[in-house]
């Protein structure tokens, strides 16, 4: 049974989703907020997302970011429903990384043949199994071209560091960190944190990447 995440802060709106789900054969796992929804998503591993934009405290938008910045679910389709439909809404939630953007009201047969699009496309596509060895960022020097510190910012991005967090862990500013990310996006030649983290995951997990961290 397939389990769906539903985001969404309206509790009727929530619980008529998660009927729907369910007498789809869906298995609903609800959340009433975005930050309870990316603890969810981290440790429920659901199949796919539905998730709302304007929520209180973190809107639709930051629960995509944050979940597209960690490994562990940035390969999650990801659905947002919302009241939000003008062109630069749904630029703005593609742009980041969402699989589709469907306007309340969504009509059922619509909203459960996007689900279902979706979950056949990831099906097909299979999620990619990594195996990273952190232990060093030359990997990633080297395949970029980056400098040996925007490789050890690209290194701690890549286990789903924020930029704060990473600037506390080698002692550099935030905005530091940020221009760093920025040589990281154009050597890398993607656009968002959750492109370029997939794109370290896949060096780091090569077996190159594990030969150097057994010499180290």
């Amino acid at each position: 049974m397939k389990r769906i995440l539903v985001i969404e802060d309206e509790p009727e709106m929530r619980r008529n989703l998660a009927t729907i789900l369910r007498l789809e054969q869906f298995h609903p796992i609800p959340a009433e907020n975005g930050r309870v929804g990316i603890e969810l998503a981290a440790s429920q591993n659901p199949d796919l997302i539905l998730c709302d934009v304007m929520m209180p405290e973190l809107d639709g938008y930051g629960v995509l970011q944050a979940l597209r910045e960690n490994a562990q679910t940035v390969a999650i389709p990801f659905i947002f429903l919302t009241a939000k439909g003008e062109k630069p809404d749904v630029r703005a939630g593609m742009n980041l990384g969402a699989d589709d953007y469907l306007t309340k009201p969504v009509p059922k047969v619509e909203l459960l043949e996007a689900i279902r699009t979706r979950l056949a496309r990831a099906d097909q596509q299979s999620r990619p199994v990594f195996n990273p060895n952190f232990k060093s960022s030359s990997p990633l020097e080297e395949a970029f071209g980056l400098t040996p510190r925007a490789a050890e910012v690209l290194l701690w991005l890549a286990q789903g560091k924020t930029n704060a967090e990473i600037g506390q862990i080698l002692g550099n500013t935030e905005s530091t960190v940020k221009k760093h990310v920025a040589e990281i996006f154009e050597k890398a030649g993607v656009e968002t944190r959750g492109a370029a983290t997939l794109r370290a995951l896949e060096i780091l997990s090569s077996p190159r990447a594990h030969q150097k961290g057994m010499s180290l």
